[in-house]
């Protein structure tokens, strides 16, 4: 076989292709993987030793050819096309081009950037964790013991066989890193995405995003808590809500509370406050003295709260989202809501 016969029969081809789909077909017979240029190469464990060398190149270069004179051809039919569309008689060149498709914050970085700006005006510092813990950031330090049901396999994803590494389950690690970072008097937040093995359904996901708050200072109470938290819901709702504490149990205070607030979306009952009139919001309490001294801070002088805020679960309040499966799942029908 010629190359150059070979090459000048194709180009005389593919020359004489009248459309886009012609000229597909064509690049398929010719270099195709069972097209004219793999019959050649095909060839080559056939010829003698001191020639294989020479015919390899040469079915390189008609493919190369080959390649070139195909893109030209497809680069005619398309400025062929454009002066067709051009001579159109509704063609308008000062129209300008249209918009690409733009983006969107999604609706968890929304709610998480309105709070960061509502707690930086509160005087509080942004603060940021690694996903990947250690055992001791993630439990021990925060007074949950090797025996505590938190430690389980089955709520806990771990990294290594002996249990040094997890992914974390709460952003509460970060206030022992705070600790040992900082001198009090101060206040932290650190939003962050959590992992929890969990079976997931509308209401629950193995992945989920979480707010935690720290204040260290002299003589912190519970009464700073309660304001602390009527201004974070003023800023989330727009107006003040009532608020309630129910004892709750949390290693990492003492005392423990679940912070409540009255439904911003009824007065007398509605399906998202379970016909209660009340929202189980976030739990909370002052710091325990073991994880002050977990962080390096002498709870003899100083003292703080601490809460947690699930803000995949405020995200899901505020839009009325059914499913917390939707904020993960990727699906731009719903992202372009937002």
């Amino acid at each position: 076989m010629d190359p150059e016969a070979t090459l000048d029969a194709a180009r005389e081809r593919i020359s004489a292709c009248e459309d886009t789909e012609a000229l597909k077909d064509l690049e398929r017979e010719l270099i195709g993987k069972k097209g004219l240029v793999a019959a050649m190469l095909a060839e080559i464990p056939k010829l003698a030793p001191e020639d294989r060398k020479a015919h390899g190149q040469k079915a390189n270069a008609l493919k190369q050819s080959i390649v070139v004179a195909i893109a030209n051809r497809a680069a005619a039919f398309s400025s062929s096309q454009l002066e067709t569309a051009r001579r159109a008689d509704d063609f308008d060149a000062t129209l300008p081009a249209p918009l690409a498709d733009r983006g969107s914050l999604h609706p968890i970085t929304q709610v998480t950037r309105e709070l960061e700006d509502l707690f930086l005006s509160m005087g509080y510092e942004i603060l940021d964790g690694p996903e990947v813990e250690l055992d001791h950031y993630n439990f021990e330090a925060l007074n949950i013991t090797k025996d505590h049901p938190a430690r389980d396999s089955q709520d806990t994803f771990y990294c290594d066989e002996i249990g040094t590494l997890v992914l974390r389950t709460h952003t509460s690690p970060v206030q022992i890193r705070a600790m040992e970072d900082r001198t009090p008097p101060f206040r932290v937040i650190a939003p962050g995405r959590v992992f929890r093995q969990e079976t997931t359904d509308a209401s629950h996901d193995h992945t989920f995003y979480q707010m935690e708050g720290l204040v260290v200072g002299k003589d912190i109470s519970v009464a700073h808590l309660i304001g602390a938290m009527k201004t974070l819901l003023r800023g989330i709702f727009g107006r003040d809500l009532d608020v309630r504490l129910r004892p709750g149990h949390f290693p990492f205070v003492e005392p423990g509370f679940e912070l409540d607030a009255r439904c911003p979306f009824c007065d007398s009952g509605c399906s998202v406050c379970k016909k209660t009139t009340w929202i189980e919001l976030l739990p909370c309490g002052l710091v325990h003295p073991n994880v002050l001294r977990a962080g390096g801070v002498d709870p003899e002088e100083w003292s703080g709260f601490a809460f947690g805020l699930g803000l995949s679960r405020l995200v899901m309040l505020r839009h009325n989202i059914d499913d917390v499966r939707h904020l993960l799942d990727g699906d731009v029908r719903f992202l372009e809501q937002f």
